[in-house]
């Protein structure tokens, strides 16, 4: 046995390592999990840390990921690097401010489920998001990354490996990740975790289920139909969560398997079925979740946009957090690069994905195809950053399945768009979404442009609604049961729009 230092957030600790041990199964073992969106088969190059010791030497698939530069200044990939002897591993912030906790709306408590204080969580699948309540209002918000998506940055990639023996795993490590950012919540209030007596957990069927320890199965197989579709309310003390004695866990209802609770509480933070006028709702994340209400009608779909605009999925992706480029301006023919909180670029988040690719269209520097015209694979960024050939394919997959989504319900129930009176467009990246580029790239419809608003995080906004308000959980109940789910497999209209929509639609084409 050996021992390896690590060092986090300002504190320094030890684990106990065996000769041979994996550094990335260490620090898992250890609930310490490093970002590895592509399940640690060493493709993504996400969980960098810096080590030095006895370590095992850098294999082909790790030089390719990192470069010589990056390994000669102590970088390496944890799921390709294994302890030979004493060594000392550095470790990212495992809680940062999280830009997916914006939301427009102000919650105020009117019959609140807590007594003293509650917290809202929506359970993302690459990020997590929280706010504390106490009877006068919000007292504190926090972010941080879903720890699970070590094990893969989406619903299947989790649904396997949980069937593969891996669902207590994945179970506690939602269960410890949450706790965390309840101390955390907790500490900016200058309360007790002790004293909190009411939680809401929204998040997709999928994610619900890892976390309450669910059987997956039915969520992997056709006919997809999920067993359990929670508006439940638990013990939070079932799911290991610091708070009082006998506190309450609701989990919100879900509509179908691949329909989940989130998109039921962005439905009740948009208000979207409270008018008689048509309107659209698209959740943008690594699920796209598209709700159309036309004539007291409900349809819903979820589309597999994958995790490119939640960052995961681009070579230098990240989520919306401090370090991110999040806004891609032109100005005097240059391009100016915005970074969030300041200081160095770490990488590229959603919204800062979709303007540079905008831009790069109006430029030229992309064609219709999506291929860089200049014989290149890369676009180069700040701090050595690149936006590549695969980024690019990321991105047009991305939005194409969210498109095809939205025009997919449109045609099922034959709105025309301009009968669209509104588009609510929920998810985290998309509080600091540029429309016109999300229209310029092909990610919004164009003609719906002028009636798209943003609502930021509205899973959580709606969450937190529930939390505050003990009227409003039938109303979500009644909103998920009376919810059609239209299935894209096999859907002729979505093929077509999915196909067309992997071009990028040229100025000249647009008349």
């Amino acid at each position: 046995m050996t021992s390896v230092k690590v060092k986090q957030d300002g504190r320094t600790f030890s684990l106990p390592a065996a000769e041979g041990a994996l550094l990335s199964e260490l620090l898992l073992d250890a609930g310490h999990p490093p970002e590895m969106p592509c399940g640690g088969a060493g493709r993504c190059g996400k969980c960098r840390v810096r080590v030095s010791g006895a370590l095992s030497p850098p294999d082909a698939a790790e030089r390719r990921a990192l470069g010589e530069q990056a390994l000669e200044a102590g970088v390496r990939l944890a799921c390709r690097t294994r302890v030979l002897g004493e060594a000392a591993v550095e470790l990212p912030s495992a809680v940062e401010a999280a830009v997916l906790l914006e939301a427009a709306a102000r919650v105020r408590p009117k019959a609140p489920l807590f007594r003293r204080y509650g917290v809202a969580v929506d359970i993302g699948t690459t990020t997590l998001a929280a706010r504390l309540y106490g009877p006068a209002g919000e007292l504190a918000r926090a972010g941080m990354r879903n720890p699970q998506a070590a094990r893969g940055a989406d619903v299947i990639s989790r649904i396997s490996y949980a069937l593969a023996g891996g669902g207590v795993e994945l179970r506690e490590t939602a269960r410890r990740a949450i706790g965390t950012l309840v101390h955390l919540l907790a500490a900016k209030a200058k309360v007790r975790a002790e004293e909190i007596d009411a939680f809401v957990l929204t998040g997709n069927t999928c994610m619900l289920y890892l976390l309450t320890g669910s059987d997956p199965e039915c969520l992997s197989r056709a006919p997809f139909e999920a067993s359990r579709r929670f508006g439940e309310t638990l013990g939070a003390g079932e799911l290991s969560l610091p708070s009082a004695p006998g506190a309450t866990a609701y989990l919100p209802r879900c509509i179908s398997a691949f329909v989940g609770a989130d998109i039921v509480t962005a439905l009740l933070a948009a208000r979207l079925c409270d008018r008689e006028e048509t309107a659209l709702l698209a959740d943008i994340g690594t699920n796209g979740e598209v709700a159309l209400f036309r004539e007291g009608r409900l349809l819903c779909c979820s589309t597999a946009a994958g995790p490119a605009f939640e960052g995961a999925g681009l070579s230098c992706g990240m989520p919306g957090l401090p370090g991110a480029i999040d806004r891609v301006t032109e100005n005097g023919g240059l391009l100016r690069f915005h970074v969030l909180g300041g200081g160095p670029a770490r990488g590229l988040c959603g919204s800062g994905a979709v303007d540079l690719v905008a831009e790069l269209l109006r430029r030229g520097t992309l064609e219709e195809s999506g291929l860089f015209a200049a014989e290149t694979e890369r676009f180069a960024l700040p701090e050595g950053l690149a936006l590549t050939q695969r980024d690019v394919r990321m991105i047009q997959l991305a939005k194409s399945a969210v498109s095809a989504g939205i025009r997919t319900l449109l045609r099922r129930t034959g709105t025309p768009p301009e009968a669209v009176a509104r588009l609510a467009v929920a998810g985290g990246f998309g509080s600091y979404l540029d429309l016109a580029n999300a229209a310029e790239i092909g990610l919004l419809p164009r003609e719906l442009l002028p009636r798209t608003e943003v609502l930021g995080n509205a899973a959580l906004a709606g969450a937190a609604e529930l939390l505050c308000d003990r009227e409003l959980l039938a109303r979500t109940e009644a909103l998920a049961d009376g919810a059609e789910t239209v299935e894209l497999s096999g859907d002729a209209d979505f093929l077509e729009y999915y196909t067309a929509g992997m071009l990028f639609e040229r100025e000249a084409d647009r008349g």
